[in-house]
């Protein structure tokens, strides 16, 4: 079930980030650094805000949702996210004290929302691991995002304007798994409201100040620096996460709600041996995924981004590729730790000194060395952030780290980035071909050393998967 769950959340997270891709090397061609740094701005506000938004629900949909027990919190969900969107006129003075003008923080605030509501139908749907209709809400999201941005450039290429086609986007998505919500009793509880928002407040405390690290520098480029260089780092880092992020979400969006039912019904041993299955998963498909893209970013840059982005994102791409390995680690595996165990205040301690060396190295690095310093001061605060949350784990609930597995792992992708390093000098090509031949060549010698290795069961997976089609083929044969 994890890999069948993860391979549909894979393939939509694939297309979705394809989608990304065109409508970022689209809208740096037609967008100025200036605009676009508008936009994604306010994309960042927007992330911040959507989720304190809905922050306060998400263990409450994992906890309670996820169990498929006949417990139905969605009427809970949707009153009190109604109630949290009363905040949008704090988020609109917010938005204008970290810098934005009067228009874009209302568009920002308008997509905060829209963002909220897109990601709690997620989670609901998830939970019951409907990866179908999840699959579905992504792929509608990306592609309205981006023919909606290119008509947006066609009636005036502002950042706002983009940051409205985004919001309807979002509510385009949320339509296409309307489902999720059918049935759904709206009452206003408010015992069961403020015990879901005393449960909620660490966690989303946490994830809001996580939202926050992950963004402050961004602002800070832009008072420092300028909205343009903002735009140009801004669109270099959102080319990183959108291509190596998506596989561990989708990992992450299979086997979070599969341990929580395992430990539900079996207990710690059994959920446990899980994990430890998921997290060599989880490595065997990011690590050499990050590394890869680190050694051939400059060919990356060079074929997806406008040419008034480029210079920056060679800069700056190798070092935020790195920077994500922890941050997945962190994020998508240690705080199941959390999760298990119920202590939401470890979100927070995680969380909070996260941003706090976050913010302390962009102010030191960016006034020492000017746009790239950000870059070095996310792998700082990533890598800090990953050892706090070691630390904290252990005190919550133990997690299994194998570490002569994940040894495997690592050895396996950093031969592959050496092939590819190697391949790479030898090359005399255009930047297209050049990306197609040496992630070729990356996925081919990876392939085989996982073989060689057995990484992530590697050898017996295969096995069951030819003998489940030629068993397939067989019956249609017969038929």
């Amino acid at each position: 079930m994890l890999i069948g769950q993860a391979s549909i959340n894979l393939t939509a997270n694939i297309l979705s980030a394809l989608l990304g891709l065109l409508s970022v090397f689209i809208f740096t061609r037609l967008f100025s650094p200036h605009d676009y740094g508008i936009y994604l701005l306010g994309l960042a506000f927007a992330a911040v805000v959507s989720v304190f938004l809905a922050g306060w629900f998400r263990n409450l949909i994992l906890s309670g949702h996820a169990k498929d027990d006949g417990t139905d919190v969605r009427g809970l969900v949707a009153t009190g996210y109604v109630v949290c969107c009363l905040a949008a006129p704090a988020a609109y003075v917010l938005g204008r004290l970290v810098g934005l003008d009067a228009m874009a923080a209302i568009a920002a605030v308008v997509l905060a929302v829209a963002i909220g509501l897109f990601e709690l139908t997620q989670d609901l749907v998830r939970a019951r691991l409907m990866a179908i209709t999840a699959m579905k809400a992504t792929l509608v999201r990306a592609a309205a995002a981006l023919c909606l941005g290119i008509a947006a450039a066609m009636l005036g290429r502002t950042g706002i304007l983009l940051l409205a086609s985004s919001a309807l986007a979002y509510l385009l998505a949320i339509a296409a798994q309307r489902s999720a919500w059918r049935g759904t009793v709206i009452k206003f509880d408010r015992a069961r409201l403020l015990a879901a928002a005393k449960q909620g407040l660490p966690l989303t405390l946490s994830l809001t100040l996580l939202a926050i690290s992950t963004v402050a520098d961004r602002f800070i480029i832009a008072n420092l620096v300028g909205t343009a260089d903002a735009g140009k780092y801004i669109a270099g880092l959102d080319l990183v996460r959108q291509t190596l992020m998506m596989p561990a979400i989708s990992a992450a969006a299979a086997f979070f709600p599969l341990a929580v039912q395992i430990h539900a019904s079996q207990g710690k041993a059994a959920v446990r041996s899980h994990l430890g299955e998921c997290v060599e998963l989880l490595l065997s498909i990011t690590l050499p995924a990050c590394l890869g893209f680190a050694v051939i970013s400059s060919h990356v840059a060079n074929v997806v981004l406008g040419v008034d982005f480029r210079a920056m994102a060679a800069e700056t791409m190798p070092i935020v590729a790195v920077a994500v390995i922890f941050q997945i680690l962190t994020q998508q595996y240690l705080h199941v730790s959390f999760l298990l165990s119920g202590r939401n205040s470890f979100y927070l301690i995680n969380t909070a000194s996260i941003i706090v060396v976050n913010i302390i190295l962009s102010y030191a690095l960016i006034s020492g060395y000017g746009t790239v310093g950000a870059a070095w001061a996310r792998l700082g605060a990533d890598l800090f952030g990953f050892v706090c949350a070691l630390i904290l784990s252990r005190r919550a609930f133990p997690i299994p780290l194998p570490l002569g597995r994940l040894a495997l792992t690592v050895i396996a992708a950093l031969v592959m980035a050496l092939v590819v390093a190697a391949l790479d000098r030898s090359l005399h090509v255009s930047d297209l071909t050049a990306c197609v031949v040496l992630a070729g060549a990356g996925l081919a010698s990876y392939l085989a050393l996982c073989w060689l290795f057995d990484i992530s069961r590697t050898r017996g997976r295969l096995k069951v998967g030819f003998a489940f089609f030629r068993t397939k083929l067989a019956n249609i044969n017969i038929g």
